[in-house]
């Protein structure tokens, strides 16, 4: 199954409630939420008051992706919001094995992020066992709208080589100048879900079940 991952960083924040509403008639997607703090990334975005709205408009998952220095305080306060996957960086953290337990107490899928620099062999042997999703940065964190990272394709094609010998269910999500230029690139390396921002939410309302239909086909 091929996932899309719509980041609402990318939405019309005046009109919030009806760009979410505007893609529930979509089929197998989640909705992306990027969760910064202005310290670990320059930005600053939304916090739990707005997760937990946008829980009560959408029968699709929800899916966070947390920029932030302190991934612990933020796994206690958020898991009152309805969230289906907690991600937090790789680079955030020298407590991964704790956090990934203190997280599945909360949450029904856990995740890691890579920043582009970070290689893939950072993540120990049995650790991908423990996880349900990767996440590869395809920019730099922090802001939308920014071109795609090559090297990326190769970054994914080593993580499904691990996938297949320590965790076959685990999925490979790709965030970052996705659009339908590289998406066919991308499912062919081994990716099971793309974050898509600018791609969907840059056409009118009308246009993005066929932006998002686009990045599958």
């Amino acid at each position: 199954m091929k996932i899309i991952a719509p980041s609402i960083l990318s939405a019309n924040f005046l009109k919030l409630e009806q760009e979410i509403l505007s893609l529930n008639p979509a089929q197998d997607i989640w909705i992306h939420l990027d969760v910064m703090d202005a310290h670990f990334v320059p930005n600053l975005t939304f916090g739990k008051v707005v997760i937990k709205d946008l829980e009560k408009i959408t029968p699709h998952p929800l899916d966070a992706h947390f920029m932030v220095d302190d991934p612990a305080f933020f796994i206690e306060q958020f898991k009152d919001t309805g969230l289906h996957n907690f991600t937090f960086h790789w680079e955030a953290t020298k407590h991964h094995d704790s956090l990934v337990q203190k997280a599945r107490q909360y949450y029904p899928s856990v995740g890691i992020s890579l920043n582009p620099s970070t290689p893939v062999s950072s993540i120990p042997a049995y650790l991908w066992a423990k996880i349900d999703l990767v996440l590869i940065m395809s920019v730099n964190p922090g802001f939308g709208g920014q071109s795609f990272i090559t090297g990326t394709i190769d970054k994914i094609k080593e993580i499904s080589a691990l996938k297949q010998k320590y965790n076959p269910k685990l999925k490979i999500q790709i965030d970052g100048g996705v659009s339908d230029k590289n998406a066919n690139d991308l499912w062919q390396a081994g990716a099971t879900h793309l974050v898509a921002g600018s791609y969907i939410f840059n056409q009118t309302p009308d246009l993005y079940l066929k932006q998002i239909e686009n990045l599958r086909s």
